[in-house]
């Protein structure tokens, strides 16, 4: 059997481990630290559990696909929680407004605030729709190795729509159609899924309306835990051996080839392991410039130099005593001129935002549908504050002796705006529980770049062909996954990374899924 190391036991790391078993690889899977799920982690304090990454179940249908070529199902891996509402949106200024999947109860609600919006957004979700199973079918599972795949009919017919969909700011074509703040907010938020600023995403990118609004929004029992969980035991199953505690400190090669990895032990001591091939699920700047030699790096500073990282977070998660009904499980607080939200995470400071963090946040309250999150009667909140990617805002003290004075400050100014916007003015007293991460911690536990918490962002030039190779240039035998390479960010791209790296192995060009 031919060895096969994969670098990360996170989403991509552990699918793609599953995967090679599946081809018949003898596979090692080496991780820095003490469990599996990267940034997709979990944390433990009096009685609360706290999902530390991913909290949205979006694209069902890529997780099913990686679950069918395995020879699974989801219903046989997760216990999955349709959510009524989708979301709840506290507009500022504005009663909040409840988001509830499905395409009929979108429209109707669009109707109710502006009129005429009813017809405008079923004609929107008409191209989201479309958009999305173009992307499915002819751009997400192919490795941009070839140009065939692009000049099929189904993209030559489109192709005056597609070049306008990418040459103008998703935040521009939800405006020409929309009049309503607010109903603008729910059509670009997604771009902070792709840890973009809107006015830089491509209205292509409008296709991320068809996964929460038309698809729809569920919830796995025990959260991205249970998924990272799923995952593990799959990459298990099909023979996968996972070390943790365990840190690759370079990739090593002979005359072009990719020969393993050196490894550096708990104990300190360091050892080498054999492979015909490495998979890297590390960030791509960390694998390219720490692990990999001058001379044999596809992608070095100067190429960085050039790149949007995306955003980073501060995250605050608490524990509070008794229910707040003012929540439901998912739930954004908009500020009404959002534009300096965005500037001050992706442009610089303003005086109006403390410290370099957005007053648009993101709440979730997992309590409200897992009984698992938190002790009987309290609930379970996971506040998620953007600011830019800098290391020097500092870490927070979920995993460390305290934070540092920004993530605190940012954190303190969050629970005080949940507090006034959402109606909970006793909030701070019935906090029992509160812990911080900022963007240091994603930095010195992740090693991603500048401290982003997602990804590096989807705009144009960081999209398709231009987001970079999933194998390297110059060493046979070293290929990547992940939310730093094709296709893109999140837990379903990072899913698909992963069957794109067994596309690159075999040589397969086609842009099709794999068959299970």
């Amino acid at each position: 059997m031919k060895k096969a190391i994969v670098i990360g036991a996170g989403a991509a790391g552990l699918a793609t481990a599953a995967l090679l078993g599946r081809e018949g690889y003898n596979v090692t899977v080496v991780e820095k630290n003490e469990s599996i799920g990267g940034r997709s982690g979990e944390l433990t304090v009096d009685g609360f559990r706290f999902d530390t990454g991913p909290s949205w179940y979006l694209m069902p249908d890529a997780f099913e696909h990686f679950f069918n070529l395995l020879g699974t199902t989801t219903d046989a891996e997760l216990d999955m929680v349709d959510l009524d509402p989708a979301y709840r949106l506290f507009p500022e200024g504005n009663a909040a407004i409840d988001v509830n999947s499905g395409r009929e109860e979108a429209i109707a609600l669009f109707e109710s605030i502006e009129k005429g919006a009813g017809q405008k957004l079923s004609n929107y979700l008409d191209s989201a729709s479309e958009t999305y199973q173009i992307a499915v079918d002819r751009f997400l599972y192919t490795t941009f190795s070839a140009i065939g795949p692009m000049l099929h009919k189904d993209v030559r017919n489109r192709l005056i729509k597609l070049a306008a969909l990418l040459t103008q700011p998703l935040s521009k074509y939800v405006a020409k159609r929309f009049q309503d703040h607010r109903l603008r907010q729910i059509l670009t938020y997604p771009a902070v899924f792709l840890s973009s600023h809107p006015d830089r995403t491509p209205a292509l990118y409008h296709l991320m309306s068809h996964t929460d609004l038309v698809q729809g929004v569920r919830y796995p029992q025990g959260g991205f835990t249970a998924v990272m969980e799923a995952f593990e035991s799959l990459a298990r199953v099909n023979g996968a051996r996972i070390f943790l505690h365990a840190e690759v400190t370079a990739i090593t090669y002979s005359g072009g080839q990719t020969t393993g990895v050196r490894i550096r032990k708990p104990d300190g001591s360091a050892s080498h392991l054999d492979a015909d091939l490495v998979v890297s699920a590390a960030d791509l700047h960390f694998t390219e410039t720490r692990l990999l030699s001058p001379d044999m790096r596809s992608y070095d500073e100067k190429y960085f130099a050039g790149r949007e990282p995306g955003l980073s977070t501060v995250l605050v998660m608490l524990g509070v005593k008794g229910k707040l009904p003012q929540l439901t499980h998912h739930n954004l607080l908009f500020s009404k001129d959002w534009d300096k939200d965005f500037t001050v995470v992706f442009d610089g400071p303003v005086t109006e935002r403390p410290l370099q963090s957005s007053q648009s946040i993101y709440i979730s309250m997992p309590s409200a549908t897992d009984p698992s999150t938190a002790p009987e009667g309290d609930e379970n909140l996971f506040i998620l504050v953007p600011t830019p990617a800098i290391e020097e805002l500092g870490r927070g003290d979920a995993y460390s002796a305290e934070a540092s004075p920004a993530v605190e400050t940012i954190a303190e100014a969050a629970i005080d705006q949940i507090a006034s916007w959402c109606d909970i003015p006793d909030l701070r007293e019935r906090i029992v529980v509160k812990r911080t991460l900022g963007p240091q911690d994603f930095a010195e536990r992740y090693y991603a770049w500048r401290g982003g918490s997602i990804g590096p962002s989807h705009t144009l030039r960081q999209s398709a062909f231009f987001r970079g190779s999933n194998k390297s240039r110059k060493l046979d035998g070293l290929y990547y996954a992940g939310a730093t390479t094709v296709p893109g960010v999140g837990v379903p791209m990072c899913l698909i990374s992963a069957e794109n790296v067994i596309k690159r192995v075999r040589g397969d060009r086609s842009p099709h899924q794999l068959e299970s």
